[in-house]
C-alpha cells in the first residue's frame, strides 16, 4: 500500500479534497457532454471520464509553480491543477469570460497562472513544449518541475522520442506521464506497440520507466511524487505509464464499435477510480456514505453553476480577433 495511505489517514481534509476533485472532473465532463448534445458547444470534444485518478493523483503532488502540458483530453488535468471551472466552462462554450477569451475551446485550454501551459490538439504536441519549459527551469535555476501528459498513441510519434532523448541527455526536470487508456482513437494499444509495457521504452534513453495502475489514486500519487522529486533533485526525467481506461468514446462521433460492451463493463464496475477511492475512504472511516454523497451533490451543484455562468457570459467581440495573436 502506498505511503500516501498513511499520510491521508492523518489528513482527512486532504483525503476528502482529492475525492471532491475526482468527482468534480467527472461531473464537469458529463455536463460538457450534455451541453454538446444540446448544440451549445462547437467543434469536437474529448472526455476523460474514467481517467480521473491520473489527473488528480499526478497534479496533487505538484507545487503551485510546477507546470503541466496536456492532451486534447485535458479537462481533468486543468481542473486538478486548480483552474476556475466557471472560466473553463466559458472557454469550452467559446465565451469572452473563458480562460483564453473563448479562442481556445476544449482542445486548447491553458491557464498560465496555474502552471497549465496548455492542452494540444496535435498528438504528442505537448512533449516538446514540456521539454522546453524544463530546459528553461534548469538554465534559469527556477526550480520548477514539468509534467507532460500524453496518450499511448503519442508514444509512436517522433516528438516523443526526441523529447525523451533531449530530456535524458540534459537531465531536465520533466516527468513524462503516459495515460495508456488502451486505445489510440480506435486502435488497441497491443496492435500498435510490440512491447507489453510502454514504460519499457524508457530504457532506450537511460531513464527510469514505471508502470502504475491508473485507476488507483494512491499509487498514482506515490509514483508521480517519486518521479517529481527525482526531477527536482536534478537527476533527470522519468517515464510513467498509467494503465487506465476512457469510459466514453475517443470523441463525440465515436460509437465505440471497436470494443465490446463486456470490456467496458469490466472496467466500469471493477476499476472505476472514483468507486475505488470512495471505497477506501469509507473503509478507513474517513467519511460516511452520506458525507460522500454530499460531496457528489456539491460537485454537481458547482458544475451546474459553472454551466449557468458560461451560458450567461457574452460572446467575444470582433475586435478581440487581433489580440493575443503574437507574443
Amino acid at each position: 500500500m502506498s505511503h500516501f495511505s498513511n499520510i491521508l489517514r492523518k489528513d482527512r481534509d486532504r483525503a476528502l479534497y482529492l475525492y471532491h476533485q475526482m468527482v468534480l472532473i467527472r461531473e464537469f465532463e458529463q455536463k460538457v457532454e450534455q451541453l454538446f448534445m444540446q448544440g451549445k458547444i462547437h467543434g469536437t470534444m474529448h472526455l476523460c471520464v474514467g481517467q480521473e485518478a491520473t489527473a488528480v493523483g499526478a497534479c496533487s503532488v505538484l507545487r503551485d509553480e510546477d507546470k503541466i502540458t496536456t492532451t486534447h483530453r485535458g479537462h481533468g488535468q486543468c481542473i486538478a491543477k486548480g483552474a476556475d471551472i466557471n472560466r473553463m466552462m466559458a472557454e469550452i462554450l467559446g465565451k469572452a469570460t473563458g480562460l483564453c477569451k473563448g479562442k481556445g475551446g476544449s482542445m486548447h485550454l491553458a491557464d498560465l497562472d496555474k502552471g497549465n501551459l496548455g492542452a494540444n490538439g496535435i498528438v504528442a504536441g505537448g512533449l516538446p513544449i514540456a521539454t522546453g519549459a524544463a530546459l528553461t527551469s534548469k538554465m534559469k535555476k527556477l526550480g520548477y518541475v514539468v509534467v507532460s501528459f500524453f496518450g499511448d498513441g503519442a508514444t509512436n510519434q517522433g516528438s516523443f522520442h526526441e523529447s525523451l532523448n533531449l530530456a535524458a541527455i540534459w537531465d531536465l526536470p520533466v516527468v513524462f506521464f503516459c495515460e495508456n487508456n488502451q486505445y489510440a482513437m480506435s486502435a488497441p494499444v497491443y496492435e500498435m506497440i510490440k512491447v507489453p509495457d510502454i514504460a519499457e521504452r524508457a530504457s532506450a534513453y537511460g531513464i527510469p520507466g514505471v508502470v502504475v495502475d491508473g485507476s488507483d489514486l494512491l499509487e498514482v500519487m506515490r509514483v508521480t511524487s517519486e518521479a517529481v522529486e527525482r526531477a527536482r533533485r536534478g537527476e533527470g526525467p522519468t517515464l510513467i505509464e498509467a494503465k487506465t481506461y476512457r469510459f466514453k468514446g475517443h470523441s463525440r462521433s465515436d460509437a465505440r464499435k471497436y470494443r465490446t460492451r463486456e470490456e467496458e463493463r469490466e472496467w466500469m464496475e471493477k476499476r472505476d477510480p472514483i468507486k475505488k477511492y470512495r471505497s477506501w475512504l469509507a473503509g478507513e472511516g474517513l467519511a460516511s456514505e452520506q458525507e460522500l454523497d454530499q460531496y457528489d451533490a456539491d460537485a454537481r451543484k458547482d458544475v451546474e453553476a459553472a454551466a449557468e455562468f458560461a451560458e450567461n457570459s457574452p460572446e467575444p467581440s470582433l475586435d478581440l480577433l487581433t489580440e493575443d495573436v503574437y507574443a
